[in-house]
């Protein structure tokens, strides 16, 4: 009787050892970084009382909040328009980011943040 192997391809990418191989550093968005939004930002977290308008959680050392783009500026919200800002905290964010990103990407038809 004849044994059959399967022949696996080889990887087209080779591993990259992170000893020696370091990645590029992050780089924040410049405009977020301009004084229209910095002043925007903290319009939004005023207005929210500096708690998150999800669960209510306040602004602190164990939570910073993010003004969030309630409609994202890739998806062609206003980026200094303060109806379309809110106060949230890094968890509720998080999960309403990759709802966006998401539905943006067609992954999800109906996610919800």
């Amino acid at each position: 009787m004849r044994k059959s192997r399967l022949a696996t391809a080889r990887p087209l990418l080779a591993t990259a050892d992170g000893r020696t191989v370091r990645p590029l550093p992050k780089t924040g968005d410049p405009e977020l970084s301009t004084p229209e939004h910095r002043a925007w930002a903290l319009a939004v977290k005023r207005r929210a009382g500096w708690k998150c308008e999800e669960c209510g959680t306040p602004h602190g050392p164990e939570c910073r909040l993010i003004a969030d783009h309630i409609v994202e500026r890739s998806d062609g919200g206003a980026p200094l328009d303060l109806n379309n800002g809110r106060a949230l905290c890094p968890h509720h964010h998080g999960i309403k980011t990759a709802a966006a990103r998401a539905r943006r990407h067609g992954l999800a038809s109906e996610i919800a943040p």
